[in-house]
Parts: structure tokens; sequence; C-alpha cells
């Protein structure tokens, strides 16, 4: 039998384990949100957009025919869901009755934060 010098060991070293539980931590998140309520007219767009200056992440928002206001962002978990707290908690929060999320299959394709006008 040919000695190949490897074993089979199944444990992986701790330093690799901490960089795979790192990087999943890091996953990328994307996420469809509509905003119903009062959201048109407000400025709410605008106030989202400079709401995502202040986290690491990427998207979009619009307004709807319907009435609704649309976002999409790209994170990380954590800074996405920060962010969309920060819109339902600060001064957005008494113009908006209904959140509802939808999580994405396919990365946010966006530069930046914008203001979508379609």
């Amino acid at each position: 039998m040919l000695d190949t010098g490897f074993s089979r060991a199944t444990a992986l070293p701790s330093s690799i384990e901490h960089q795979v539980s790192s990087i999943l931590e890091k996953a990328m998140t994307s996420l469809q949100v509509f905003y119903e309520g009062h959201v048109q007219g407000v400025g709410f767009r605008f106030i989202v957009r400079h709401a995502a200056k202040g986290f690491d992440v990427t998207g979009w928002v619009r307004n709807l025919s319907d009435g609704r206001v649309e976002v999409q962002v790209m994170g990380e978990e954590h800074e996405v869901r920060a962010f969309l707290d920060r819109v339902a908690q600060g001064e957005l929060h008494a113009l908006i009755h209904k959140q509802t999320e939808n999580r994405l299959d396919k990365p946010v394709a966006a530069r930046g934060f914008e203001i979508r006008h379609d």
C-alpha cells in the first residue's frame, strides 16, 4: 500500500472553523419590502435613501402606482435588519401602516442606494 502522507482527519483546525463561521455570519441577504400608509408625497423615498447612507447596504426605493413604496435592499443580514429597523422606527414610523417583506433569490442590482423613477 502506498503511503501518501495524508491522513483522513475529519475535524477542521480551529482557525479554519473560525474563518468559515465568520464568512457565514457575513452572508449577504436581499429583501424586497413594501410599505403601505401615507408614504407618497411626504419625502419618504428621500428619507429612506438618506437612512441607507448610515449602513453598509445597497439597493433602491421607488413609488408604486397603487400608493405603496417598494424598497429592495442587499447587504449583510445584520446591516439590512438595522437599516429596516431605522426606517420603521425613525421619523417615518407614523406614516407606515403596513410593512411586508419578501426574501429575494437574486442580488439587488444597484450601485449605492438609489431612488428609482420607473
